[in-house]
């Protein structure tokens, strides 16, 4: 993957807290994350797949 030029943050990072997050950037086969406050140290790299399997395991589950 070369360097993304797609980098997002969350909504949720607002005044105050808005340096303390971590980026995303995708493609089709890579998720690449980063964190924000030094965006130009290292990236890490996840196949699509599996950081969509990590991201689904965060979710709250639903009381049945």
């Amino acid at each position: 993957m070369e360097t993304p030029d797609n980098w997002r943050k969350s909504s949720y990072s607002g005044p105050g807290d808005g340096d303390s997050c971590v980026e995303i950037a995708d493609n089709l086969t890579r998720v690449a994350i980063r964190d924000s406050k030094d965006p130009s140290h290292a990236t890490l790299l996840f196949p699509t797949e599996a950081f969509a399997t990590f991201v689904e395991a965060l979710k709250p589950s639903s009381a049945v």
